[in-house]
């Protein structure tokens, strides 16, 4: 019998209506896998096992009279630590952030709630979200759960070690530049940044964005059914769309898909994830898609350009701080941020017009495509304790070439396993679709997850 930690959304959903497990039996399965699991890989925050319980049970209650709120009552779910939950601080992965308990719940926090999820607790994130690791002044060290020698990524660390390690089925996570995409591909997990405003979120701010990690596409889109409702604290929302995010059937036949090899800048591409790649694209092509070669959408100069931008940005808020509290913020942070203090006015503004070159040139690359395949990172993995897999405050950015675009232009983008390295480690497929375009994104991955030919042997702890 399939452990109910393992059990998907929908699953879950389907033997609660049978009466063949509850809630409360679900979230016993999941606390035994945090148990198991945490001390090896520090993937969450703020866990509440007694508040778990207790929304178990009234969820367990309204399923036994028949009135469940929805197919996500009584699922297990987590949030990141950035995404507020009320009368719990939001320590933005940071030892200088003040622990003030947050008064309300972030609009996906308050989506989960409103349809009964039981929220157990946060995972981790980087200082300030800032980084693609599981580095963090604040929290513990998060780790790769298929080798805790390993980096998860992040800046969506804890969410993605989560959903590797089976803490329930739904993770969310945000992405500014790939923080939900690097850690999925990283833990072999589904990760689904979708188009701007699709999921409301409070703060926003450029190219941010919140969405789930899994272990599959369906869950994907199980939580995207909740987490896309509309919620008025964020007016870069878009309006709200009768989606049937459910409708996940898909034929390649007659597309036309881009298959972008190399990220224009940054790390080399390595063979092993080249290799899964181009076989993800074989895939399609054999299912009767025309695949083109695209050229990359990023240069050194749009690289550069955000990098002064967000340096500029950073050490606005952390130069302003008190010498005692810059200290505590992560060396490596802190260092990447110093190097906004420098910066001109004009120089930060032509940094932001990157942004808004990387919209046209992402526009461009899309157009007569329904879709574009690449490599989600360009490395198989980089060690626990590293900042990103350069390591090194003067290059930040030379793994998310392929991903921070896609944030800037706004297009839904979704990463997947589509292989595995001689070493075992999981490697990730990118898909990504034109604005707006969420559903055909989900569907084209679940029509990969689905042809790709193997299966995902979950890590087991020691």
């Amino acid at each position: 019998m399939t452990d109910p930690a393992d059990m998907g959304a929908a699953a879950l959903a389907a033997a609660f209506a049978a009466k063949t497990l509850s809630p409360s039996e679900a979230w016993a399965a999941v606390e035994r896998r945090v148990a198991a699991w945490e001390p090896r890989i520090a993937a969450l925050y703020a866990f509440d096992p007694e508040g778990a319980w207790a929304a178990a049970a009234a969820s367990s209650a309204r399923w036994a009279a028949g009135a469940a709120l929805g197919p996500l009552d009584g699922v297990p779910v987590t949030v990141k630590e950035l995404i507020a939950t009320r009368g719990v601080p939001v320590p933005r992965g940071c030892a200088a952030t003040p622990l003030v308990p947050a008064e309300r719940d972030a609009p996906p926090a308050a989506r989960l709630r409103e349809v009964g999820a039981v929220i157990f607790a946060k995972t981790t994130c980087p200082d300030h979200g800032m980084l693609s690791s599981g580095l963090s002044s604040f929290h513990p060290l998060t780790r790769n759960p298929w080798n805790i020698a390993l980096n998860p990524g992040g800046s969506s660390s804890g969410a993605g070690a989560a959903a590797a390690a089976g803490y329930g089925p739904i993770h969310v996570g945000t992405d500014i530049g790939g923080s939900i995409r690097l850690p999925a591909a990283l833990t072999g997990t589904v990760g689904f940044k979708p188009s701007h405003g699709r999921v409301p979120v409070d703060p926003y701010y450029l190219g941010r964005c919140a969405g789930p990690m899994t272990r599959t596409v369906r869950d994907a889109a199980v939580a995207m059914a909740a987490l896309s409702r509309p919620d008025a604290r964020d007016d870069t929302a878009l309006p709200p769309s009768d989606i049937a995010w459910d409708a996940l059937d898909a034929d390649p036949r007659g597309l036309r898909i881009g298959l972008m090899r190399e990220a224009g800048c940054g790390l080399p591409v390595d063979p092993e994830v080249a290799a899964a790649v181009e076989a993800a694209a074989r895939a399609f092509a054999d299912a009767g898609a025309t695949v083109v070669e695209v050229a990359p959408v990023m240069t050194r100069d749009l690289l550069d350009g955000l990098d002064r931008f967000w340096r500029a940005r950073a050490w606005s808020e952390i130069g302003a701080m008190p010498d005692e509290d810059c200290n505590k913020v992560l060396p490596y942070i802190r260092a990447w941020a110093e190097g906004g203090a420098g910066v001109t006015g004009t120089a930060a503004l032509r940094g932001y017009e990157a942004t808004n070159a990387m919209r046209r040139a992402c526009g461009r690359a899309l157009d007569g495509l329904d879709a574009l395949l690449s490599p989600t990172i360009p490395v198989v993995s980089f060690p626990a304790e590293a900042a990103s897999p350069v390591d090194d405050p003067a290059r930040p950015f030379e793994h998310i070439a392929f991903t921070v675009a896609w944030n800037m232009g706004e297009q839904p983008a979704v990463s997947l396993p589509c292989g595995f390295s001689a070493s075992g480690l999981p490697i990730g497929l990118q898909i990504v679709g034109a604005r707006f375009a969420d559903l055909a994104v989900l569907r084209l991955a679940a029509f990969y997850e689905g042809a790709r030919g193997f299966g995902l042997r979950w890590p087991e702890p020691a």
